[in-house]
């Protein structure tokens, strides 16, 4: 039988809402639905809502994972959470596939196709978001698509 996980006292009880909270709001501003977010986080709408609700049963690594869908970190010692501080990229005016290795895989679809436009880019990253390795990213293509969403979609990932 598991062990029964400790009863978290008032503060931390009020930490966890508060969080929670920073998350909802978070979510609500860059008008993600839920369902949409918890896909993105690899958990259930259901988990993602009893984050929303700051409860303590929800393991740490969830509640990261939630964070990180969000584009927030969370650091020790830190009462807030803060949105994480996108690399200063100029995207360039044609993104060559061969130098972003993620993106030459999701246009599996067009033999020939060499280069693509920011706009073309982005789409392409939106529309096959769940075949998307995001665990093989590199440092570069990472900077690539926040950028792309910066640029192109005002902050806001269509996913």
């Amino acid at each position: 039988m598991p062990a029964r996980a400790p009863t978290p006292d008032l503060a931390a009880t009020a930490r966890l809402g508060a969080l929670g909270l920073d998350i909802r709001a978070r979510r609500k501003a860059l008008g993600v639905s839920a369902q949409a977010a918890a896909a993105a986080a690899g958990m259930s709408r259901v988990t993602w809502h009893r984050i929303e609700g700051g409860e303590p049963s929800v393991t740490m690594g969830a509640y990261l994972n939630a964070l990180g869908a969000l584009g927030l970190e969370f650091r020790v010692g830190d009462v807030a959470v803060v949105p994480v501080k996108a690399a200063a990229m100029a995207v360039p005016k044609r993104i060559r596939l061969a130098d972003y290795p993620q993106l030459k895989r999701l246009a599996w679809h067009a033999p020939g196709l060499t280069e693509l436009t920011p706009a073309e880019a982005l789409s392409l990253y939106e529309r096959h978001w769940r075949h998307l390795d995001r665990e093989a990213l590199d440092a570069k293509e990472q900077a690539l698509l926040e950028a792309l969403t910066q640029q192109e979609a005002k902050g806001r990932l269509l996913v």
